[in-house]
């Protein structure tokens, strides 16, 4: 059995404790969070008793072997270095620090300790992304030479931690645009990002004001705070040649929210989001291909599960992990030069 531990109970945190009551192979045996009434209550409501404010304490622990990080963006790395030093294993939610400095201390901790770090990039895991990947792995797309995502909110700014900087690190490029590019570089085959172009811009702010249209709030939501980019575009270069072109927003004055992924290669092309599909060639005929799945777009609760089963099998059994560190520290060289690109007004080589 594997004894786990969940730090940072937020909304976010149900995403990982829902996976891991129902794996056979799991005990959660512990929770953390700063705020002592959402703690006790997240701990009533699954019947975790050892509930912790000071996630030190939790660690010291001897009986846990594995921790979730479900907490703000700025205490990622520092609780994920902290965890690996205490012999922990630890899945750790996107992105994996908010800074490239502190991504490389937390590689150098999983690389000392020997314990098994997987970054939260549960897209990777949806049961959409693996099957392409399957086609993809087998050549059927050919050279992947391109691909584009958007992920456009036009009312969508959480507030909360979610619009402060120092909290977040940013906006909608390092909430949403995480995903989008992290989906994208790994299904394209993980090439070297050599430079990045991007843009940022804060025009709307945090349409508080707008009526009748609901969209998520994060619990500590506050209309009034809010320091982060409304919108990020940019594109990504890599070393074997291939970009990637994307965009992102909290809030934009657009007719309807908008997701989509697309890869195209020399021999076929594919939609992942809203839908997959995977475009082909043959008898001088293009065909659009409609896999015969269950679900073709993506489901969370589905992608949080396979996520959460497979960081238990890496702990458990030596899986190969999927989402390691090192790939949490180029997404962010890749996200923190889009940044730097959007404040300095110029290509950025990494």
């Amino acid at each position: 059995m594997l004894k786990v531990a969940v730090i940072g109970v937020g909304s976010i945190s149900d995403m990982h404790i829902q996976p891991y009551r129902k794996n056979e192979e799991v005990e959660l045996v512990a929770f953390c969070d700063l705020n002592e009434k959402r703690l006790t209550e997240k701990g009533e409501k699954y019947g975790v008793t050892n509930l912790y404010t000071d996630y030190r304490e939790l660690l010291s622990n001897p009986s846990i072997d594995a921790v979730s990080i479900c907490t703000w963006n700025n205490s990622h790395a520092e609780i994920a270095i902290a965890a690996l030093e205490a012999g922990k294993h630890v899945l750790v939610e996107k992105p994996l620090s908010m800074t490239v400095e502190e991504a490389e201390a937390v590689e150098e901790a999983a690389k000392r300790t020997g314990n098994v770090l997987q970054v939260g990039f549960v897209r990777r895991h949806g049961d959409n992304a693996q099957l392409l990947k399957q086609f993809i792995d087998h050549g059927d797309l050919g050279e992947l030479y391109y691909a584009k995502a958007s992920c456009l909110r036009r009312l969508g700014n959480p507030g909360g931690w979610f619009s402060d900087m120092t909290k977040s690190g940013g906006g909608p490029l390092i909430d949403l645009g995480v995903h989008m590019v992290d989906i994208c570089w790994y299904l394209m085959g993980k090439p070297r990002p050599i430079s990045v172009s991007g843009n940022t811009y804060k025009k709307l702010g945090n349409r508080s004001h707008i009526k009748n249209l609901s969209f998520y709030q994060a619990a500590d939501y506050d209309p009034t705070l809010n320091d982060v980019e409304d919108l990020t575009n940019a594109l990504i270069r890599f070393e074997n040649g291939a970009s990637l072109m994307v965009d992102v927003s909290f809030t934009l004055q657009a007719k309807k929210d908008e997701i989509s992924v697309k890869l195209y290669g020399d021999k076929g092309g594919a939609e992942i989001e809203p839908e997959l599909a995977i475009v082909s060639e043959k008898h001088d005929t293009i065909l659009n291909v409609t896999p015969q799945i269950d679900t073709l777009g993506f489901d969370f609760n589905n992608a949080f599960t396979n996520e959460i089963n497979h960081f238990v099998s890496c702990c458990l059994h030596g899986s190969e992990n999927i989402a390691p560190v090192e790939d949490g520290v180029t997404v962010m060289r890749m996200l923190n030069g889009i940044y730097e690109s959007a404040k300095l007004k110029k290509e950025i080589y990494l």
